[in-house]
């Protein structure tokens, strides 16, 4: 396993790691998720993201009780939480990044996790009824009590990034660190394009989300949704019309006639080739079965195969 710099700070992360969204108590449940999370961490993970809002607070009360049964040690892995959808209706605990939801956010996260305090925690959206100067301060407070380590956004722009960082700036508060984007081969203005100049000016690091494209990128799409898929879990109706899209499946065919001269899965290319990304700081992957795990680890090793003349070729196609 490799281990990178998360952005310009002093931890490190695996440049593979493991998330629970759609897959913890959505797919599987204790015994299959405590097998997954130790097949990640025997091969070297130390990143597992959840959010509060994944499964609807039960995926972060799966992954504690993971961690406690497992009985690992708090100083060898990090663990994440997101907060901006919340849990309940309410006028201050839906959709908003106000101090109040966040201060309280976090207690329910950590009472769920089962932990004293979370490594990296995320602003997992923007909100633009709230002042970013609201959000910051209240993130700053979060990590200054020791209960987060690290703080960053999920899917924001690249000016309420940057706004948000020289605020801190200005009133030498904690800085948001990272940035959780989605980031795939069908998907890369943001990661590529829009964050391009945030690497070297504030340091920016990234824990890139659906490598696989909701799965598309493994190519069990290509002829029709097979059940059991994401694509056919109850409320996400809406990746239809993405994973039975004829040009995306064109460009999986083409990918997999690459992956197949390679000698490795279409899975594993996709998420080798996010990972080649220097400004990747870690490709959390998902799974629903130990031997998914596996698979995706395997990816490591198909890195070193993916030379100028390769990537070359993956661009043309997508």
């Amino acid at each position: 396993m490799e281990y990178r710099r998360l952005g310009r700070s002093g931890l490190k992360v695996s440049v593979l790691s493991f998330g629970s969204w759609v897959s913890f108590h959505n797919q599987l449940g204790l015994d299959t998720a405590k097998a997954c999370m130790q097949a990640a961490r025997d091969a070297g993970v130390n990143f597992f993201d959840n959010a509060e809002v994944y499964a609807g607070g039960e995926s972060e009360r799966i992954m504690g009780q993971v961690i406690e049964d497992l009985g690992w040690d708090r100083s060898s892995y990090l663990i994440s939480t997101k907060f901006y959808w919340g849990l309940t209706d309410g006028a201050n605990t839906r959709n908003t990044l106000n101090r109040k939801y966040l201060m309280q956010a976090i207690d329910g996260s950590l009472e769920r996790l089962g932990l004293d305090f979370v490594d990296l925690v995320y602003c997992h959206r923007a909100d633009t009824e709230t002042p970013i100067e609201e959000t910051v301060w209240a993130m700053h407070d979060i990590v200054s009590s020791g209960q987060a380590l690290y703080w960053g956004t999920s899917e924001w722009h690249a000016d309420e990034i940057r706004a948000a960082w020289e605020i801190a700036e200005r009133h030498h508060l904690h800085k948001p660190q990272m940035e959780q984007p989605q980031y795939n081969l069908l998907h890369r203005k943001k990661v590529e394009k829009e964050y391009s100049r945030l690497y070297d000016e504030i340091g920016l690091g990234t824990t890139i989300w659906s490598p696989l494209a909701s799965g598309l990128l493994t190519g069990k799409y290509l002829d029709g949704i097979p059940e059991g898929s994401r694509g056919a879990l109850d409320g996400y109706g809406w990746l239809e019309e993405f994973l039975t899209d004829e040009a995306n499946l064109a460009k999986v065919r083409n990918l997999k006639a690459v992956a197949d001269e390679l000698d490795c899965s279409l899975a594993q290319l996709s998420i080798a080739w996010c990972a080649k990304n220097p400004n990747v700081s870690t490709v959390i992957t998902g799974a629903s079965r130990v031997e998914q795990v596996h698979e995706n680890m395997a990816a490591l090793e198909v890195m070193d195969r993916l030379d100028d003349a390769v990537m070359e070729r993956i661009d043309a196609i997508v």
